[in-house]
């Protein structure tokens, strides 16, 4: 039942009772998920299976989708509503692409610096 795309509910942890959508299955036990953080407030990261509650609805994304790519999903499907979400704005959405290029860009500076 868990696959990439369904929609599930966290059970466990501080972002338990918020909607969350498989990016990818890792191993038996654990999954990658996204919210995205903007749309229900889960942030990207590896979780217990255990720890969700899969729900019926399914988007059609690509393993590993971006935030954006799995924004649209919703959109398309009609779930944003069904589910009673709120929409990002569209400085919202710059923002936070702003702050992910800034997370790549000091990855690759750390990386450069341990190669010295």
């Amino acid at each position: 039942m868990i696959e990439v795309g369904r929609i599930c509910i966290k059970t466990a942890g501080r972002e338990s009772g918020h909607y969350c959508v498989v990016l990818k299955k890792l191993d038996e036990s654990f999954v990658l998920v996204t919210g995205p953080k903007l749309l229900t407030g889960v942030k990207r990261r590896k979780v217990n299976i255990l720890h969700l509650k899969p729900l019926e609805h399914k988007l059609e994304i690509k393993e590993e989708a971006s935030d954006e790519e799995v924004i649209e999903a919703y959109k398309k499907s009609g779930l944003v509503s069904k589910l009673g979400l709120k929409l990002p704005s569209a400085a919202e959405l710059k923002e936070e692409k702003k702050l992910e290029e800034k997370k790549e860009e000091k990855k690759k500076e750390t990386k450069k610096e341990k190669k010295k």
